[in-house]
Parts: C-alpha cells; sequence; structure tokens
C-alpha cells in the first residue's frame, strides 16, 4: 500500500463536501501539473490518503481511500489529464498544521514541505505512522 496527501481549497472542495457526497466518494479532477498527475498514475486501490486543506487553514483534516485507479478527466478539453475516484475514510481527531510539520525535523523531506505547489504528493510510511499520530487516529 502507497499513502498520499490530496490538496483542496475548502471553498472549491472541502472535506465537509467530500463526506458529503453520495456514498462518500467523489472523482479527484482538475488536476492539471503532470507531476500530480504521474503521482495519480501510480496510485492503487486502497492506498490511503490525507485530505488537506489548503489556502488559508493549511491543515491535514481527513483521511480517504482511492476507490478506483486512474482514468481520464472528464474535465480536461486537451485529453492530457487524468484523475482517481477516492472515498471518505474518516476524519482526523486533531488537525496538523502545516506549522506544525514544517516545524517537525523528522518530516522535512516530506513532499508536502518540499514541494509545495503540487496538488497530490506521496507520503512514505515512516511519515505517514507519524502525521496519523500527530492526528489521533490508528495508521
Amino acid at each position: 500500500m502507497a499513502y498520499w496527501l490530496f490538496k483542496s481549497e475548502p471553498g472549491a472542495w472541502s472535506w465537509n463536501d467530500q463526506v458529503s457526497a453520495k456514498n462518500s466518494t467523489t472523482t479527484w479532477d482538475g488536476v492539471r501539473n503532470y507531476q500530480a498527475c504521474n503521482n495519480m498514475k501510480a496510485m492503487k486501490i486502497g492506498d490511503l490518503g490525507f485530505f488537506y486543506h489548503s489556502v488559508s487553514e493549511k491543515q491535514i483534516v481527513g483521511v480517504v481511500e482511492v476507490v478506483k485507479e486512474y482514468y481520464p478527466d472528464h474535465t480536461d478539453k486537451s485529453e492530457r489529464f487524468g484523475m482517481v475516484d477516492v472515498k471518505a475514510v474518516m476524519p482526523v481527531e486533531t488537525p496538523v498544521t502545516l506549522a506544525e510539520i514544517k516545524a517537525d525535523p523528522a518530516l522535512q523531506e516530506l513532499a508536502l514541505v518540499r514541494q509545495s505547489r503540487l496538488s497530490v504528493v506521496p507520503v512514505d510510511a515512516k511519515s505517514w505512522r507519524l502525521l496519523c499520530k500527530k492526528s489521533g487516529i490508528k495508521p
């Protein structure tokens, strides 16, 4: 299993929107960065990801599961980009902020810190466990 982090602007698509979606499942569409799309191409059904509110909140707020692997993005007229489907698994007990992540020396290599502009990034297993602990959930 691999781990990921999905960024979303809460004003556009929030954790509450994700949970309220039909069966708590939705397409993760609209990604127009090749590296972020390559990350989604690597995803497998059952992979887990943190749901991260970007922009003003900048914090991990939930966990999602990949339920459909990469396929063409219906919102992309150029037909170059794709998407995956994700399902809400659980909210975190304690949101983990970007400031907390950046302050932890053990998380300095996290793609969220090093490549902050990417909307979909991998999370290594050690960082996943640490972030789960910080958020009050079991890995």
